[in-house]
């Protein structure tokens, strides 16, 4: 059967909508779900409602062909609409707060794009962005500076081990609070010393970084740095025991695992447990991996966008998704059976 294409309520955004005479020769329409009678006369309308389904297509993980089945466009019109959003992209504007804690990182899609997100966590919203090729030192510097040129001021910054991240936030605000992602520590070292360790070294180290995201007091702090400290005199001869080649007699250590592990908690310990002086600031940037997991979710099912629209794609998921918290999203519904 040919589809039906389906009226939206403009006041609600339902579809579930019934023909209720005419009036000048228009049909007029009433909507089930509250009441409104209207027409379609308005083009400004009929532009909302377009701009609808392409809010939905970028956020609600629907193809074309789905939303073809439930608007009654065609996939080809569809695509006609959405190609003229992409090809343009919204503007962002920072919000101004006067303090905030910081997460930055970054994540990587297709054709070398890299997206770096700078999350305010007190209201849990993306405070801007850049979409560039790698995680440049500069190019964060710069933008944390254009930050602080609005008024605001940086509290802390929650990052991973990242070295280009670091070095920017000590080089545009030294005197924000540093904070290491615990779940980044505890990721890589768990992956270095495997989930079986052979030694024992490896497993009582291992044990020891299993604890580290349970962290709450600093009683908890001190008796954690103790169990490390009384792991490292317990083996330190099994740290350093090294290994020479007897063609060439290059060294290197025997055991580099268990040794790389501790050695990236004794670098990041001095910012580990920041977060234990200050309650605002976040130990782990979990948020901003579980953003990065839902847009690259969604992306994914809309292969084939050209390099320009996929970008532009990105940049439409963080707009909607950042928008004022005020604003109602309308959510395409079936109608009643």
């Amino acid at each position: 059967m040919p589809k039906t294409r389906r009226e939206r309520c403009p006041q609600c955004g339902f579809l579930d909508v019934v023909k209720w005479g005419k009036r000048d020769g228009h049909q007029r329409y009433k909507c089930k779900n509250c009441g409104s009678l209207f027409t379609f006369r308005r083009k400004d309308i009929g532009k909302s409602n377009r701009f609808v389904w392409f809010e939905w297509w970028i956020l609600g993980k629907q193809t074309l062909e789905q939303i073809s089945a439930l608007s009654g466009y065609s996939t080809r019109q569809l695509s006609r609409w959405f190609d003229e959003y992409l090809d343009n992209c919204p503007v962002w504007r920072i919000k101004f707060h006067e303090k905030v804690n910081l997460l930055i990182d970054g994540t990587w899609f297709p054709n070398k794009l890299c997206l770096v997100l700078y999350r305010n966590e007190t209201v849990k919203s993306t405070l801007f962005y850049r979409l560039t090729d790698d995680e440049w030192e500069d190019e964060m510097v710069e933008d944390l500076r254009n930050i602080q040129s609005l008024g605001i001021e940086i509290e802390s910054v929650t990052s991973d081990g990242g070295a280009n991240i670091i070095k920017a936030v000590r080089k545009a605000c030294p005197n924000a609070t540093r904070q290491r992602c615990l779940a980044h520590i505890q990721r890589e070292c768990l992956t270095w010393l495997t989930k079986h360790p052979k030694s024992e070294a490896g497993q009582s180290l291992r044990r020891i970084v299993t604890l580290v995201c349970k962290i709450q007091t600093r009683n908890d702090m001190l008796y954690w740095k103790q169990m490390l400290s009384e792991w490292h005199d317990q083996h330190v001869g099994y740290l350093n025991d090294k290994t020479v080649s007897e063609s060439s007699h290059a060294e290197w250590f025997t055991h580099k695992m268990v040794r790389k592990a501790y050695v990236h908690i004794r670098r990041a310990l001095p910012d580990m447990f920041r977060f234990l002086d200050n309650p605002r600031i976040p130990k782990t940037t979990n948020a901003l991996e579980s953003y990065f997991g839902h847009l690259k979710e969604n992306v994914s099912l809309h292969r084939g966008l050209s390099k320009k629209h996929y970008r532009n794609y990105v940049k439409w998921y963080i707009y909607f998704r950042e928008r004022d918290n005020k604003t109602k999203r309308i959510t395409p519904s079936r109608p009643n059976e």
